[in-house]
């Protein structure tokens, strides 16, 4: 069960061409299955869904963890008033919305929820 607040998904690069290796290598490694949406992304859900998008996704260099919120606009208020710095303000994409921010330290996360 989804959960406000909890990590719900991860996406990694698999630039450069290298989207079709790095899903032979998880399947033959660990007999992960995937879902192509488009030519570029390629989600998985084992254990922990995630995906690898093959094109570079705009300010995406390294692993971007997801977390989960049933109200987005409460979460993102309470991002900012913790400290979080905004980077992506709340944009649509297939499945859904979400926002990116960077905490104290700069790591970057972004929170998600249902459309």
């Amino acid at each position: 069960m989804r959960e406000t607040g909890k990590l719900d998904y991860i996406e990694m690069p698999a630039t450069g061409g290298a989207l079709d290796s790095v899903k032979a290598f998880y399947a033959n490694a660990f007999s992960w299955t995937f879902t192509d949406y488009g030519p570029s992304y390629s989600a998985f859900s084992e254990g922990l869904d995630g995906g690898f998008f093959g094109s570079p996704l705009e300010g995406a260099e390294k692993p971007l963890p997801v977390l989960y919120s049933h109200e987005l606009e409460e979460t993102l208020k309470r991002v900012e008033e913790a400290g979080g710095r905004i980077v992506k303000p709340i944009f649509p994409f297939p499945g859904g919305r979400r926002f990116h921010f960077t905490d104290p330290a700069g790591n970057e996360l972004a929170v998600w929820s249902e459309e």
